[in-house]
Formats: structure tokens, C-alpha cells, sequence
């Protein structure tokens, strides 16, 4: 995809990465490594780095102290968003946001059906936004967390990217 800059100067944001997993350490992490790196490589801030359990009610704890803080404006989790037992990510997002972005995870499916054909239809890829921070949860392998930045997340992050973007929404996030 060509990306459409605008004139317009980079804003970085405060993003945290949360690994869902019962198995995955920092040590060996590297969705969330390829995340951490991709984010700072695009000039973003990296706000937080967690790993927590697949468990619904410890995941939406987690979002909502991010939520909470201030000084995390987006988080992106990886892992949980299949259609096994112990995949329950999107359970937790639908605790907490106030409202879905159905598209992202219509556009990741769609991207992704390209690269992986008809096996991206088990992935419950999903976002939102609760507090003024923007959710977004994001498959457990780094090929999928590679194509959910690479494909979406760089552009729609980036304040220059037109004709519309995440980051010119922020401020307007809590109207009411």
C-alpha cells in the first residue's frame, strides 16, 4: 500500500504491548519483541511491556490499567484471538471497550487472507477504544503481528498518514 503523507509533522504516541500467554516469557517473546521493535522504529514510544495469562478477567484488569494510565494512548495485545479453549482475548476486549472498530479486524482478515489464504478465518483479530485509548488485538504469531503493523497499524498511528488517521482522533475520543 502506498502510504499518503501529508505535510503534516509526526506525533508519537505511548503504546503498550501485552503478550497473552501461559507459556511465553520475555526471553523468548518475539511477537511482542517484533512489536516493541517496529513501534520504536516508526518513532513511537514504548509505554509498557507485559505478559499476562489466558484468562479473560486477568487480560481486562490489565486493559483497564492501561486505560486508566494517563500515558498509554494505544495498546496492542498479541495472542488469544483464536477459536481454542484458552484463546479469549476478544472476550476481555468486549469487557472493556466502549466501542468496536468491526474494520480493523475485517482489514486484517482481509490482508491476511492473501498472504494465508482461507486459514485466516480462525482469527478473531479485533479492536476498540475504552477511555481515549485506542485496543488492539492482534494474533500471537509475529508474522501476523508483523502484518497487523506493517499493514495497518504504521499508517493508521501516524498523523501525517491521509486521508484520516487514529492519532487526529485522540483528542476527540471522550466527547460526549
Amino acid at each position: 500500500m502506498a502510504a499518503n503523507k501529508s505535510v503534516r509533522e509526526f506525533v508519537p504516541v505511548n503504546i503498550a504491548v501485552l503478550t497473552v500467554s501461559d507459556t511465553r516469557t520475555l526471553e523468548d517473546d518475539k511477537s511482542g519483541d517484533m512489536l516493541a521493535d517496529r513501534l520504536d522504529g516508526a518513532g513511537h514510544v514504548l509505554a509498557a511491556r507485559e505478559i499476562v495469562s489466558d484468562d479473560a478477567d486477568v487480560i481486562a484488569t490489565k486493559l483497564k490499567e492501561y486505560i486508566d494510565n494517563a500515558e498509554i494512548d494505544v495498546v496492542i495485545t498479541t495472542g488469544g484471538t483464536g477459536v481454542t479453549g484458552r484463546d479469549v482475548t476478544p472476550e476481555a476486549f468486549a469487557m472493556v471497550w466502549e466501542k468496536e472498530i468491526p474494520g480493523f479486524g475485517e482489514l486484517f482478515r482481509a490482508l491476511s487472507f492473501e498472504k494465508i489464504g482461507t486459514s485466516t478465518i480462525q482469527s478473531r483479530a479485533t479492536a476498540g477504544v475504552a477511555g481515549g485509548t485506542y485496543l488492539f488485538a492482534l494474533p500471537g504469531s509475529p508474522s501476523a503481528c508483523r502484518d497487523g503493523w506493517d499493514d495497518i497499524l504504521v499508517h493508521q498511528l501516524d498523523y501525517r498518514f491521509m486521508p484520516c488517521n487514529f492519532v487526529e482522533l485522540m483528542p476527540r475520543l471522550e466527547e460526549k
